[in-house]
């Protein structure tokens, strides 16, 4: 009898299979809205740009406003449960969006569509802000050892890479030819996928809290202040947050200037510009497939710190390239260790953080590096269009311009994070073993259901999990 696939073990395999279809319909789903919002409800209208921007800051405002209070209730409830649950919440809500764009465009008006849209891709997000703490504590409770969770964070890296790849191409011949009701069907029957793998996944031991008499008498600002504090007291958390959020302010640039690097740097016309997200996604999925083998040779602190000075070169190397090939080259070897850096982070977030408050120091540790890439972006775009707009200089031979000096500045910033990791991080970590053997599934604990989740309730689940404007998983 054949042999069926198992990565790391079958719990996570699992949850893996309900990943692989549902990061596709997210790529898919987020491609779509943003092409229909600009192609069609905003077309030749002067006020297109801002529209779609609608989409982002919805994206962007349920990270924000809904992360950091999600970990209490994680932390309150079966997690498993909780994914279900927001599962359900968000197939259903898709699938009511679906109905409803069977009308014809014109039978509502343009604000109309624009509002259930950015509600829609608001209410999506804020349910993904309790799914993805949810997943990481499962996946914390079926997955064990260093190297393992590591590889396991890589995986799905890949995975979210990977969907990255092949989901927006099939945006545009789905809208264009079918029609936008399909695609928001298949992110629909996504969710339904996923939510099947998720209860094939038997109950961790510890998916439900036994929690102490006086933790049980907290209210929700209790709750939370005590997450906050745990957090800020733990110096290996606040040394990971630190270097997390100087890595997304360093590389934030990139999101804002890279289509201009392009045609002024790397003199190529903006068509090209796909191929160079292509490169770094194969580079992310390179490096995401490699992680865990790296962290049990090199131990996960010591991938971290090396990541961070391997990829801040990589970004200075990036800077300095004047062709086109040159630049998808070093886009390439730069997404490598940065991923490989983000799956070691992974095992180090789940020894550093109790059981009892994995919830919240996910809804501590998400927000805060989504809100540092969005202020490095915002500082990239005003240095190069104010601040650094007429800068032009040369050293030893090189030319500098705005672009390529931001660019480079962001490197060294990512580099000198690498030093302050190689000092920062505790050197007392478990002893890295080369070929762990899989661990065996946990047998489904006797602990009832907790209470649902309420209805006013997205891979870090992965490297780009976190951009798309559907709902992460």
């Amino acid at each position: 009898m054949a042999r069926r696939l198992t990565l790391i073990n079958p719990a996570y395999t699992r949850l893996w299979v309900g990943q692989v279809v549902s990061s596709v319909g997210d790529a898919v789903f987020s491609t779509t809205l943003v092409l229909w919002v600009a192609a069609v409800l905003a077309k030749g209208r002067p006020w297109g740009p801002e529209a779609v921007s609608g989409v982002m800051v919805a994206t962007g405002g349920a990270v924000l406003l809904v992360g950091p209070l999600a970990g209490v209730f994680v932390d309150r409830w079966s997690r498993r449960g909780v994914m279900l649950r927001t599962e359900v919440i968000r197939g259903a809500l898709v699938a009511l969006l679906t109905v409803i764009s069977f009308l014809p465009a014109r039978v509502l008006p343009v604000g109309v569509w624009l509002g259930l849209i950015y509600v829609t891709v608001f209410t999506l997000n804020a349910a993904g802000q309790f799914f993805i703490p949810a997943r990481f504590a499962v996946i914390g409770d079926h997955v064990t050892g260093e190297a393992d969770r590591a590889r396991a964070a890589g995986i799905a890296q890949a995975t979210a890479q990977t969907a990255w790849i092949i989901g927006p191409p099939l945006a545009a011949p789905l809208l264009f030819s079918v029609g936008l009701q399909w695609a928001l069907l298949l992110n629909a029957l996504s969710y339904a996928v996923s939510y099947v793998a998720i209860r094939s996944v038997a109950p961790g031991p510890d998916d439900v809290l036994r929690r102490t008499e006086e933790s049980g008498r907290m209210g929700l600002r209790q709750e939370f202040v005590a997450g906050l504090r745990f957090f800020a007291g733990n110096r290996f958390l606040m040394a990971l947050l630190a270097l997390a959020v100087i890595g997304q302010v360093g590389t934030g640039s990139l999101n804002t200037l890279n289509v201009f690097f392009v045609t002024r740097n790397l003199h190529a016309s903006a068509h090209l510009y796909g191929y160079l997200g292509m490169a770094m996604g194969l580079g992310g999925v390179a490096g995401a497939l490699c992680s865990g083998r790296v962290v049990g040779w090199i131990g996960a602190r010591r991938t971290t710190w090396i990541g961070l000075l391997v990829s801040g070169l990589m970004l200075v190397v990036y800077s300095r390239q004047g062709g086109f090939v040159g630049g998808v080259a070093s886009i390439f070897a730069f997404a490598v260790p940065l991923t490989m850096l983000n799956a070691a982070m992974s095992p180090m977030l789940l020894d550093a953080a109790t059981r009892e408050y994995t919830g919240r120091v996910m809804a501590v540790f998400y927000p805060a590096t989504r809100l540092a890439s969005m202020l490095g972006a915002l500082a990239a775009g005003w240095l190069a269009g104010s601040g650094l707009r007429n800068f032009a200089g040369s050293a030893a031979g090189l030319r500098f311009g705005p672009i390529d000096t931001i660019f480079a500045l962001a490197g060294v910033l990512v580099m000198l994070a690498g030093v302050y990791a190689s000092i920062a991080l505790p050197t007392s970590e478990p002893e890295p073993v080369s070929e762990p053997e899989p661990a065996s599934e946990p047998e489904a604990a006797s602990a009832p259901e907790a209470t649902p989740a309420p209805d006013a309730v997205p891979g870090p689940d992965a490297a780009r999990a976190a951009r798309t404007p559907g709902g992460t998983r």
